[in-house]
Order: C-alpha cells, then sequence, then structure tokens
C-alpha cells in the first residue's frame, strides 16, 4: 500500500533526512528491491544498513535506516532500531486498512503446514472476495508480519498472515502488529519444542494467537488435535472446527485417491456439503483444506462457495511437488523443511502410492524436543511401510550417513520407483533434487 516517508517518521519518531517521497510497499531485501518500494535496514547477520547504496540504485523511494546511517543516494528516515520500527509501521498500516475495506485478517500458525494452508485460505477467499492478499514467501516473523501488511493493496478485503513460533511471546507480539480477526491453528507438533519445552510449550505458545482474537473474532481449530481443541479455553471468540473427527464442525471423507497421491474429499459443514480436491498429495493437504474452508465460513461463505477454491491454490517449490528425473524417477520434493509431523505426513505418501520400491533421502529434522526419538519414530514408521531410508549426511535415521554424491549412487544402483527428498532447512536436501533433474 502507498506510504509517504514523512508518515514513516511521525509513525515511528524518526527523523526524515531528504525529501518526503511516497513508496507502495516495503521490503528488507536489497536484492529484492522493485522501483517504488521502501528499503527497511534491517540489523540482524548482515547489517542492513551497509546496503542502503544498493537500494538506492535499484530504485527504492526511500529507506528506513538507524541514526547517523541516512545516504545522500535517497532519502532516509533515520530510527533508534529498524526492526521495532517496522513493527509500529506495520501496526500502522494494519489500522489504515481498516478505515478503508479491510474486513479479515487471518492468522494462520501451527507446527506444520502454515505455509500451505496460507496458500489454501487464500484460494478460498478469492472465490468470495475481491481482494485477497497473502504473501508470496513464508514471511512469518517480526520482519516479515509488517512486511506483509505494507505491501498489501490498498483494496485489499482479506489480508492473509502465516505466524511462525521459535519461543514464547513471539506470536502474542505478532498479534499486536496484525490484529488478526480470525486465528487458524492447524496442529501441535514438535518444530522448535526444543526452545519451549516440548510439545505443551508448543501448545502454549501457539495459543497466543487464540488468546489474542478479540470477543467478536473467530477461532479455526483441528478437532483432531488434543492441544489445539484445548486452545477453546483461552478465547471467547466463537470457535468453528475442523478435522476427520465426528465432532468436528468442518468434517471430511476421503472418496478417492489417484495415482499421484492426490485426494479427492466430501467436505460438510451443518447441513452443506461440497467436493474439493487439493492439487498436492496427502491427506493432510485435504486436511489443510478443511481448515481453509473453515476460515471461508467464517467469513460468511457459504462452503459450496469456499469449495471452489480448492484446487487453485499455489503451489511452492520445496513442497510437496512432484518431479521427474532424467532417468524417469519420480521425485517427491518435499525439501523447504522437515518435523515428525510433516515427515511422517509426507512418508505416508509414498508409502500408499501403488509401486513396488520406495526410497526416501531425509536429512536431520532441526529444532525438536527429543531429537533421537523423533528420528527413531520416523525410521520405523518408514521400515514399516518398506520405505528404504537414506540419512543424508546424518546417521540419526539409524542407517550410514550419506554425502549428497553418495546418496545419488545409491539410488541410481536401486532405481527405485520413487523417492521423497525431505529435512529441515539447515539439512538442505535440495541439492539432491537439483542433482536429479
Amino acid at each position: 500500500m502507498r506510504i509517504t516517508a514523512s508518515h514513516v517518521a511521525n509513525i515511528t519518531g524518526g527523523t526524515l533526512v531528504g525529501a518526503d517521497v511516497e513508496a507502495t510497499g516495503l521490503s528488507f531485501d536489497s536484492r529484492a528491491i522493485k522501483p517504488g518500494l521502501a528499503f527497511v535496514a534491517i540489523e540482524a547477520d548482515r547489517d542492513g544498513n551497509d546496503f542502503v547504496d544498493s537500494a538506492a540504485s535499484k530504485g527504492a523511494s526511500f529507506a528506513i535506516v538507524s541514526r547517523g546511517r541516512s545516504s545522500a543516494a535517497l532519502p532516509c528516515i533515520e530510527v533508534d532500531d529498524t526492526t521495532a520500527a517496522l513493527a509500529l509501521v506495520g501496526r500502522a498500516l494494519r489500522d489504515q486498512l481498516q478505515t478503508h475495506s479491510l474486513r479479515h485478517v487471518v492468522g494462520i500458525t501451527g507446527s506444520a503446514g502454515k505455509t500451505t494452508t496460507k496458500n489454501f485460505v487464500r484460494a478460498v477467499l478469492q472465490a468470495g472476495f475481491s481482494s485477497v492478499y497473502a504473501a508470496e514467501a513464508s514471511l512469518n516473523n517480526d520482519i516479515g508480519v509488517p512486511i506483509t501488511i505494507a505491501d498489501a493493496p490498498d483494496d485489499v478485503e482479506a489480508l492473509v498472515i502465516e505466524m511462525g513460533m521459535r519461543g514464547f511471546h513471539e506470536i502474542d507480539r505478532l498479534c499486536r502488529i496484525a490484529a488478526p480477526t480470525i486465528g487458524l491453528v492447524t496442529n501441535v507438533g514438535d518444530a522448535h519444542g526444543d526452545r519451549v519445552g516440548g510439545p505443551d510449550g508448543i501448545a502454549t505458545a501457539k495459543g497466543e494467537l487464540i488468546a489474542a482474537l478479540p470477543a467478536d473474532g473467530v477461532a479455526v481449530l483441528n478437532a483432531d488435535d488434543d492441544r489445539v481443541r484445548a486452545m477453546e479455553s483461552r478465547t471467547s471468540a466463537r470457535i468453528i472446527t475442523f478435522g476427520r473427527s465426528e465432532s468436528a464442525d468442518v468434517r471430511y471423507e476421503i472418496t478417492e485417491t489417484d495415482e499421484d497421491g492426490r485426494c479427492t474429499a466430501l467436505f460438510t459443514f451443518e447441513n452443506q456439503t461440497a467436493s474439493g480436491t487439493p492439487m498436492l498429495p496427502g491427506e493432510h493437504m485435504v486436511i489443510n483444506a478443511a481448515s481453509a474452508l473453515a476460515v471461508g465460513l467464517a467469513c460468511g461463505m457459504s462452503l459450496a462457495a469456499a469449495a471452489k477454491g480448492i484446487g487453485r491454490e499455489e503451489l511452492e517449490t520445496g513442497r510437496m511437488c512432484w518431479l521427474e528425473a532424467v532417468n524417469g524417477l519420480r521425485i517427491l520434493d518435499d525439501s523447504y523443511n522437515a518435523n515428525e509431523h510433516s515427515m511422517l505426513a509426507a512418508l505416508q505418501v509414498i508409502a500408499d502410492l501403488p509401486v513396488k520400491t520406495r526410497f526416501a533421502v531425509l536429512g536431520a529434522m532441526a529444532e525438536i524436543f527429543d531429537s533421537e526419538a523423533a528420528h527413531r519414530r520416523v525410521a520405523d514408521f518408514a521400515q514399516a511401510n518398506k520405505i528404504t531410508v537414506i540419512g543424508l549426511e546424518t546417521d540419526l535415521y539409524g542407517t550410514p550417513a550419506m554425502s549428497v554424491e553418495e546418496a545419488l549412487k545409491e539410488l541410481a544402483f536401486h532405481h527405485p520407483h520413487v523417492v521423497l527428498v525431505k529435512g529441515s532447512r539447515s539439512s538442505k536436501t535440495e541439492r539432491v533434487v537439483h542433482e536429479l533433474i
């Protein structure tokens, strides 16, 4: 949305150095700057103030910088803390959108499936609203959430925001910026459990989204996850549940599964029914679709209208995408990230395929509460389903650690029908995918 340098200065208590110009959005990445965007110089592992001139050369309209770091190349707003300033700008712009056409702000969190669910929710709401915005990437932290708000169009009616968690109080902080009116929790698993003492701590931290909802808001909760369902006690907002459980408000039943593992499901809500087929394989995608339908209902859509969005969700590289290697090997690329919950779901997809040989190249799962036990459970599941595991640079799955080159040789020797490639970001399992295709 459009914002002026003087407005940013007023919001943040900063000092405008240079002309008062207008920007059409914000970016913290100087490499991704497009003409008309404002650059936010975040001080992290690399100091964004060092890249202000680069942003200017790419057409940045102005920059938010640390005190004393203005550049003559473009107007700058000097602030005490650029990350704190960005949060203030994000909240001010969210309030500004509210005075125009903004009707719904959907916050999404959970241990697995946040980004994919965000894509489902966007697709569902696009079937009922003329202007829906969600970030293209996983912008789900103190920097990404205000950037998402700032980049929304001025006429946006529904804003979909992903919220990540790496500790207590982080989601509460993000909610103070985004002020969600609808909160969706996908599940509680073990991602980042090492930071909060395990699953119960994760539930407490994820539940901050539900606790932040206004009384006239809506909490969308997974009826099949006891820890998520228990979050009902943390809000006075309306509750809509989803899942396979008989007690779920939005229920699903899988009616057909194709040769790629894509599931067609019948969804029900009260006396309404609708059918839909997510573009990505696996029952966990049907669960994500059900949660998105619940959001559509929360926004006043009928189930049939909301279901028109299922199958139109955007796909993202490294997230349950089928690829084909030059030798005909079918690759299920889920290399973007991993935790135990998402790992088991992906393995289930290839376990259910009508093929004879299945392999999985798995990287380590990082930032989980009981790493050894979680990796062992994944390995046991794979063995029980006759999936051969290749541990990429890790022996946590009970197999010898292999390099990328060794993993490729192993696949070439056995030539399986399908291979799943998956691991946490730190494992960089996408290297295997790149070599295979």
